[in-house]
């Protein structure tokens, strides 16, 4: 790089006390006054040199592994005999602790259906009690009052249950007796049934095929599925 001189002319400092033109004395100068500045050499700027850019492409640094990756299980074929013998028992291990679990599970499945069973059996059968002591009380108070209901049935068929303060009393008891659930046996015209029927005559007709109730001489009655009392019928029967 080329450098420029530069020249000044020289400069004479005038250091007399009297001027001589004026013929005065003059004021004397202050210490370092009038000296002329240096001249100095003008340096050349120069540029500095940029600094290299960072290479591109720098591959980054790679990720430290996780201390907790699980390595990859060898291949089968590259397992030793001790290794396959204890993957195998290890594996046999696993199936017997899951068939030992399956059957426990069962096993608490089977006890819970067979509890649910006994409930079961055990409510129905509480209700069939029950049902039954019902009807048993029901039973032992109609068989104390069957007496006055034959009266009653006796009555009316002698046509005194038409009208007044008896017909009122005797269709109160009767209907009372219905909500309890108590059934009258006995039917003019009905098939003759050995269950709730005991025949005490037999009257032979050539019009019937089978045997029918002809009369009823008493009155049955029954309380759920308890007969108190078979009624006692005349029945026809076929004629020979």
């Amino acid at each position: 790089m080329a450098e420029h001189e530069e020249f000044e002319e020289p400069r004479v400092n005038d250091k007399r006390r009297i001027d001589p033109v004026t013929g005065e004395p003059r004021e004397q100068a202050t210490a370092g006054s009038g000296a002329a500045p240096a001249s100095g050499e003008a340096a050349a700027d120069e540029a500095a040199p940029a600094g290299e850019p960072a290479a591109e492409g720098a591959e980054e640094a790679p990720a430290a592994e996780s201390h907790d990756a699980v390595e990859p299980a060898p291949a089968s074929d590259d397992l030793t005999p001790e290794d396959r013998a204890l993957l195998e028992g290890e594996a046999a291990a696993i199936e017997a602790e899951r068939a030992a679990l399956e059957a426990k599970s069962q096993q608490q499945l089977d006890e819970l259906q067979r509890l649910r069973a006994e409930y079961v059996n055990y409510r129905n059968r509480t209700e069939r009690e029950r049902a039954g002591d019902r009807d048993a009380t029901i039973a032992s108070v109609i068989e104390a009052m069957l007496p006055a209901l034959d009266d009653l049935d006796l009555a009316d068929k002698h046509g005194d249950l038409v009208e007044g303060p008896l017909a009122i009393v005797a269709q109160k008891l009767r209907g009372s007796f219905e909500r309890l659930g108590v059934v009258r046996l006995g039917e003019v015209g009905e098939p003759f049934d050995i269950d709730k029927h005991e025949a005490i005559a037999q009257l032979p007709n050539p019009e019937v095929t089978e045997m029918v109730v002809a009369d009823v001489v008493q009155t049955g009655y029954r309380v759920g599925e308890r007969v108190l009392r078979a009624a006692k019928v005349a029945v026809f029967v076929p004629a020979e």
